[in-house]
């Protein structure tokens, strides 16, 4: 049974990401099979990946149309602005008992991630993130690619997650939602994990794409730099809150403690 990695990348730029992705999957992965789909194959610098394919039509999430494309029966699929720091190990197992599996967005408390379209959903959920996306091949998953497709499309709707969320709920999918350490986009989670609570293995930051947002913002390439700009939004948010810095420590201790149930709402430990 082969499983393997794929990447989707239409453009220079996205093409320059998706190989800087490969390069820390291949040092923590060494020897995984890893495909490319994208709009030109003749360009260098691709040497890396096994084996490079075209793109069926270019678009803005062309990764739904090739995702069933794989020559894979098991694939891990992932997102250009994405860093492997660890090894898979048994990721791939998951797919003995489920069709799919991928982790929930972040910002779930916003309306931008709890949006659908056809279906009323409960809070608890949420978007799930579609650029981490594990599955195998099945008839099941290929009737699902092929209806996430058809609802993107004509759901005048620019972020795929919504189609995703609606079909999620709606269809019988057999699906597992990976934690987050899978697809962990809220990097300063770091800060508050201990030792033993996660093992971090995919790193997904908008941070690794500031440069092309066409105002002067430096190359991101690595996690010490992402953490260090995500530590400074963080702090933002919490000014733009108007939570002063002194209070900050207290507020983020108060919160979990409320979270956990080791304190109650008015502060006292119980």
């Amino acid at each position: 049974m082969s499983q393997g990695v794929i990447y989707v990348a239409t453009g220079d730029d996205y093409r320059d990401l998706a190989r800087a992705s490969l390069r820390s999957l291949r040092k923590s992965n060494p020897g995984i099979e890893v495909d490319l789909f994208t709009d030109r194959t003749d360009v260098p610098g691709l040497e890396g990946f096994d084996r490079v394919h075209f793109v069926p039509r270019v678009h803005n999430r062309a990764k739904i149309d090739c995702m069933p494309l794989s020559r894979f029966d098991r694939t891990l699929f992932l997102d250009c602005d994405t860093l492997v720091i660890d090894t898979l190990g048994d990721i791939f197992d998951l797919l003995d008992r489920f069709e799919m599996a991928l982790a929930h967005d972040v910002r779930r408390a916003s309306d931008l991630v709890q949006e659908g379209d056809r279906e009323r959903t409960p809070y608890a959920f949420p978007q799930l993130n579609s650029g981490v996306l594990l599955y195998r091949h099945s008839p099941a998953t290929a009737a699902f690619f092929a209806e996430w497709a058809v609802r993107y499309h004509t759901g005048n709707h620019r972020r795929d997650q919504i189609a995703l969320k609606d079909l999620l709920w709606s269809s019988d999918i057999r699906f597992y939602v990976l934690p987050p350490e899978f697809n962990l986009r809220r990097v300063t989670m770091l800060d508050v994990w201990e030792p033993t609570d996660a093992k971090p293995t995919i790193i997904h930051s908008h941070r690794l794409m500031d440069h092309l947002s066409g105002i002067g913002r430096t190359r991101v390439r690595d996690l010490d730099t992402i953490l260090k700009l995500e530590r400074a939004a963080l702090q933002e948010e919490w000014r733009r809150l108007g939570v002063p810095p002194e209070y900050r420590d207290d507020l983020e201790i108060l919160l979990r403690g409320i979270s956990t149930g080791s304190v109650d709402a008015g502060g006292a430990r119980r």
